[in-house]
């Protein structure tokens, strides 16, 4: 029987350890508690940095373990770490064209498979062999950046990808290839036909893995099912089977989500570009259509937990939990600075710098209070309770937030006058153009038909030694397992 909660006790951490020496709570209990009190979160600061990439780095992920994490940066290079030793184990070039946007390590692979997305819209597999060298190869490829790939828990094969073409697709790294769901399209509400949403984010639900949300340029974080989707890719339809969306963002045409975060809970995490971060419980759904929802049934939904102070608007920034149960939120801000709040009640406790100009990405430790940061610096930052007098909330705080409403205010929407809005749209074709004629004109860069089954294989030690072509394999039919 546990008999004292030291977070709320004003004696710190004194009785819960008596408790744990005196056999009075468990291990796991002690753990657990320590993790998550708000005194631990309080005090964590800059532990370490990571230094070895050339380019901002935009991903950052631990393993199962949490011994290791992998980095993925501009210089399309995907670097592994000892991150307790803060020493580099491992680089490889990722044969991506473009900025890497996100690297994952497969699970109980012994750290061996790492896929990876770009903003060339390729999804690749880096396979590390035997002999110390890790082989590439392209899996699936988008029409447009590829910001988010979503790794089914505990499975070694199964993962998702979406991009800004607004197409998801399933892979099973047991056939090697992509099969596409369907493609994203916004509600009709007129006769006009439905916009492609571009996606940003997409993620498992790790209660009941069936269950995936995807969130881009739109208003509403869509839920989808699996199970409604065949292995010949038969069933195309886009229609959810839920929908989450704050009240006063209704048919909105103005925000679109850049971030999103299941708990253990299922309670489903949603960030805004240049709004706030939205809590929503699995009760407080809209249905699979906001055109169906009655006035009376949008009225009585309760409204999602509010978490504000941040600001995110430059980039496409993620968001996530925080604490053994998820008892905090965390997320980085056009600031500089990165923001954790208490998950219930929204209470900021900790805010603290995290980059010279723009944190993009927390990654939490899977069971330790340690997190990994990445943003527009050429480095990752770690994270961790340390010993000190720093405040846990700077003392400009009030300045920093207001700050933040008022440049995120000054953003609103604005009205203008036709010819203008025709002269913008002119300009912004104009400027496409001349990018994808300079990009396409590049005499490394190959059309899909030639490059659809090349691999490559890159020497493995702390610098990159060599790459070269490798033969394709032949990886069979993909279907849903």
């Amino acid at each position: 029987m546990e008999t004292t909660n030291f977070k709320r006790s004003k004696h710190g951490f004194f009785p819960e350890i008596i408790n744990r020496e005196m056999i009075i709570s468990s291990p796991q209990t002690f753990s657990r508690h320590f993790s998550s009190s708000q005194v631990i979160v309080e005090k964590i600061d800059l532990y370490g940095k990571l230094n070895g990439h050339e380019g901002c780095v935009n991903t950052v992920e631990f393993n199962f373990n949490g011994d290791i994490l992998v980095s993925g940066s501009d210089d399309k290079h995907v670097m592994l770490w000892n991150w307790a030793t803060k020493t580099k184990t491992l680089c490889y070039a990722s044969g991506h064209l473009d900025n890497i946007f996100q690297a994952r390590i497969m699970p109980l692979t012994d750290d061996k498979r790492i896929i990876t997305s770009s903003a060339d819209g390729q999804v690749r597999l880096g396979e590390i062999l035997e002999n110390g060298q890790v082989k590439t190869g392209r899996l699936g490829k988008h029409q447009g950046r590829v910001h988010c790939l979503a790794v089914e828990p505990g499975s070694p094969h199964i993962f998702f990808s979406c991009g800004e073409d607004g197409l998801v697709q399933h892979y099973d790294l047991r056939c090697g290839s992509a099969l596409k769901l369907f493609h994203c399209f916004s509600f009709k509400e007129t006769n006009s036909p439905p916009l492609n949403i571009r996606l940003n984010a997409i993620i498992i639900d790790p209660r009941n893995p069936n269950y995936f949300a995807i969130g881009g340029s739109d208003e509403y974080a869509r839920v989808y099912d699996i199970r409604r989707y065949q292995s010949d890719g038969s069933n195309v339809s886009d229609e959810p089977v839920n929908l989450f969306c704050p009240r006063h963002l209704f048919h909105s045409n103005h925000v679109h989500i850049t971030g999103l975060a299941y708990s253990k809970a299922s309670e489903l995490l949603v960030s805004y570009n240049d709004e706030l971060i939205y809590l929503f419980q699995e009760n407080m759904g809209l249905g699979p259509s906001p055109l169906s929802l009655e006035s009376e049934t949008q009225l009585r939904n309760e409204e999602p937990q509010v978490y504000a102070g941040h600001r995110n608007s430059q980039t496409v920034k993620g968001v996530s939990f925080f604490g053994p149960k998820d008892e905090y939120v965390m997320s980085g801000s056009d600031c500089g600075h990165i923001f954790i709040w208490r998950k219930k009640g929204a209470k900021l406790v900790r805010v603290m710098v995290g980059d010279r100009r723009i944190v993009n990405h927390l990654e939490p430790h899977p069971c330790m209070p340690f997190l990994a940061t990445c943003g527009f610096d050429k480095d990752v930052k770690l994270w961790a309770p340390m010993a000190g007098d720093a405040p846990a909330l700077p003392k400009n705080l009030k300045k920093i937030t207001e700050s933040n409403r008022q440049n995120r205010e000054d953003q609103s929407p604005a009205t203008l006058a036709p010819d203008v809005i025709m002269h913008v749209v002119r300009l912004q074709r104009r400027q496409m153009f001349e990018y994808v004629e300079r990009r396409y004109s590049r005499p490394d860069l190959e059309s899909d038909e030639e490059d659809e089954d090349e691999d490559y294989i890159s020497g493995l030690t702390n610098d990159i030694t060599f790459s070269e072509e490798y033969p394709g394999e032949n990886f069979g039919d993909c279907k849903i397992s």
